[in-house]
């Protein structure tokens, strides 16, 4: 059986007709379109545009610790190529470099500010709901198509990685890329498509390592088993794109690993300065098993599913629970049923149905993302979720458009009912768990998907008119809630290495809120600090806390201990206990620049650096290679960023990378490479997995490499006090 979707986009054997101009062409659309079909796609990506525009400027540098690598690389073509912390080239970021280089490049062009940093996100958003418009369009009505990308744009975790410097923004255009290619490669069988779907992926891995490769088993499947050529040939193309996959991403990988490591900067993220370890465990295996060999601590539920731990409970429900649902789950429900109801409705149709592969192909990546997701152990965000949207919102769009067109057989009618009350039921559940944010909305959510859902039933027979207005009113309530969250998101600061979106209470997982607010159960410390104390700096944490799982998703472990103050001294002892940090300890102290809180500020964000500290950095400045040097990257990145000049950050981004050694480090100060020392930042050595002791506010950790350094540097060097920001002056010896 063949419907309308399953013949290609012009089947009619006629002459060419003579080709329109161009931009006759880009506004028209192709000839069989509605003529509102291309104007409103243009509209979209405007109104996608200036969404993602409004208030970009609010972010500041957003994640301070990419944007000081930007910084280098737009200063430093090796560091450019590396993707270094630091002009200086001491140690990279801890993923590969290409998610970096749009925004070097931007920096490089129109200067270092946080438009040149974050626009490039922005056009990354626009550019992943186009293709995911255009992949919907093709096959499906422009009606779905649009739907499509509103779903897309409007996503809370979308609209807001989308104007963050991290590199989840290039991970998701890519993804939707290989998805619409592989689709187009089905259609028409060409080789071509199915390479440039492996160079995507490719592309993918050098923006996010191993997280690219995981729909890469529905994308192969379902080309082996639908393109229409035959088996072998189905196979010889599959081979050419893995084939164009490892080029397009081992070509960065087998230059950075055969690079002499003298000559180049340390790996970070990796204990043994190797991209091959930090691909397969830091960032690969050890995110799904939690064996994260100098991370600041791995999951507790395993893929076993069902467990709680430091990175939030695991298990099948994972995407839709209070940590994460808000960020992305609006319509997942709605696109389950969509999935099932489109594979239901082409369960007929060939082997090498389009209509069919493209359900396969956006729902198979939406499985396999949510199950890895949901049951990974290791380190895991909210904003990880983006990855989801793409696909997501290909089905959505996929769904309402095929049965839209089906909508006289009573089976589709029931089907779009279903999934309008589904997304209106759990957006009223997802708008309550925000109590406090447009109450009202949330009962206008439910009672919009429930009438709608009533005329759905009736959709086949009712007059076109009364048809229209209830897939519109589904529309509409389906859509509210996200938005409302988008649209709070979009008006909010987001800084930091763990945004959110939506208001305040919207994800409880994490250290902190959009802008690095502290709201204690709601996304700042559950629980409270150990000892129930609370902690004071820009927002508290309720008391009352007495450890449990341990950060984040539990509040700290341990006994006793005090919660650092505004000024980000941090200093307690603790016993091992629960799942938390071991030896149950606080953060390392910041440097109290910001008042935020200790160094929890340090880990997740820098510090604001004052006029006085910048002044004594920038004094001499270009006579060093590095103006100064400070345990863990997010307190040396406020410093590079603040003075445009390179910092090091000793033991990369947790100040646990055993780079430089000490002895490295004694020789950049002996060649007088590196003028101050900056105290506190970072987790510095004193998180070492097992051990018990004082993590101090002053010098950051207490064993290991950073810590080795800065005990050296603080009885060896003259101590400069700058308001409450401690620096020592490695040109000048201290007194005896």
């Amino acid at each position: 059986m063949t419907t309308q979707y399953d013949q290609p986009p012009q089947v009619a054997e006629m002459p060419p007709a003579p080709r329109a101009p161009l931009a006759q062409r880009a506004w028209r659309g192709r000839p069989e379109d509605p003529s509102w079909a291309r104007p409103a796609f243009w509209a979209l990506l405007a109104a996608t545009f200036v969404l993602y525009l409004y208030n970009l400027s609010a972010s500041g540098f957003a994640n301070s610790f990419y944007s000081a690598a930007v910084q280098a690389g737009s200063t430093s073509w090796k560091a450019f190529f590396f993707g270094s912390l630091d002009g200086g080239n001491a140690i990279t970021v801890d993923k590969p470099s290409a998610f970096l280089w749009p925004m070097e490049l931007s920096v490089r062009i129109f200067g270092l500010n946080s438009w040149a940093v974050l626009v490039p996100q922005v056009l990354m958003g626009v550019g992943s709901v186009a293709v995911v418009y255009a992949a919907v369009r093709r096959r499906f009505s422009a009606v779905g198509g649009l739907v499509a990308g509103a779903v897309l744009a409007l996503t809370p975790v979308a609209a807001m990685m989308f104007r963050f410097n991290n590199p989840d923004a290039m991970l998701a255009l890519l993804m939707a890329l290989a998805c619409y290619f592989t689709v187009r490669g089905i259609e028409d069988g060409r080789t071509r498509w199915l390479v440039w779907a492996g160079v995507a992926i490719g592309f993918a891995f050098l923006a996010k390592t191993l997280q690219a490769f995981l729909i890469l088993p529905p994308l192969a499947i379902v080309h082996a088993v639908c393109a229409p050529v035959r088996f072998g040939k189905r196979l010889a193309q599959l081979g050419l794109a893995t084939l164009a996959l490892v080029v397009s991403g081992g070509w960065w990988v087998a230059l950075v690993e055969l690079w002499p490591a003298s000559s180049r900067p340390y790996i970070g993220g990796s204990q043994h300065n190797s991209f091959l370890e930090l691909t397969f465990g830091y960032n690969g295996l050890g995110r799904i098993n939690g064996d994260e060999t100098g991370s600041v601590g791995g999951g507790g539920g395993g893929m076993g599913g069902g467990g709680g731990g430091r990175w939030g409970s695991t298990g099948w429900d994972r995407m839709f629970g209070a940590e994460v649902g808000g960020q992305v789950s609006w319509l997942l429900p709605a696109a389950l049923i969509l999935l099932i109801a489109g594979l239901w409705a082409t369960r007929r149709m060939g082997r090498a149905s389009v209509t069919r592969a493209s359900f396969l192909v956006w729902g198979g990546s939406l499985l396999i993302t949510m199950a890895v997701f949901s049951f990974m152990a290791g380190i895991f965000h909210q904003y990880y979720t983006i990855a989801l949207a793409p696909y997501l919102a290909a089905v959505v769009g996929m769904g309402a458009g095929l049965l839209w067109e089906r909508r006289e057989e009573t089976w589709a009618g029931w089907a779009l009912a279903a999934a309008s009350v589904a997304s209106g039921a759990w957006g009223y559940v997802l708008l309550g768990r925000t109590s406090d944010y447009l109450p009202w909305l949330k009962w206008l959510v439910l009672v919009g998907g429930l009438l709608a859902a009533l005329g759905l039933l009736f959709v086949g027979r009712a007059p076109r008119n009364l048809a229209l207005g209830a897939a519109a009113l589904g529309l509409a309530a389906a859509l509210a809630g996200p938005t409302a969250y988008t649209l709070s998101t979009v008006n909010s600061a987001h800084t930091g290495s763990i945004p959110t979106a939506g208001p305040a209470g919207a994800s409880m997982m994490g250290f902190g809120r959009p802008g690095g607010r502290g709201e204690g159960m709601r996304g700042g410390f559950p629980g409270g600090m150990p000892g129930g104390q609370s902690q004071q700096g820009q927002g508290q944490t309720p008391p009352g806390g007495t450890g449990g799982q341990g950060f984040p998703g539990g509040g700290f472990p341990g006994q006793g201990g005090q919660g650092g103050q505004g000024n980000g001294q941090s200093k307690g002892q603790g016993q091992q206990n629960g799942q938390g940090f071991p030896g149950g300890q606080n953060f390392p102290g910041g440097t109290g620049e910001s008042g935020r809180m200790g160094g929890a500020g340090g880990l997740l964000n820098g510090a604001s650096v004052s006029a006085k500290a910048k002044k004594l950095l920038l004094a001499n400045a270009d006579s060093y290679t590095w103006v100064a040097a400070s345990t863990g990257s997010q307190n040396a990145a406020s410093y590079q960023l603040a003075t445009n000049k390179a910092v090091m950050a000793i033991g990369g981004f947790n100040g646990t990378d055993p780079s430089p050694t000490l002895a490295q480090f004694k020789q950049y100060v002996a060649d007088g490479k590196i003028h101050y020392y900056i105290a506190g930042g970072g987790m510095g050595g004193g998180m070492g997995m097992g051990r018990t002791g004082e993590a101090r506010g002053g010098m950051g950790g207490s064993s290991g490499t950073a810590s080795s350094i800065s005990t050296w540097v603080e009885a060896n060097f003259k101590k400069v006090t700058v308001g409450s920001a401690t620096f020592y002056d490695l040109t000048q010896k201290k007194a005896s």
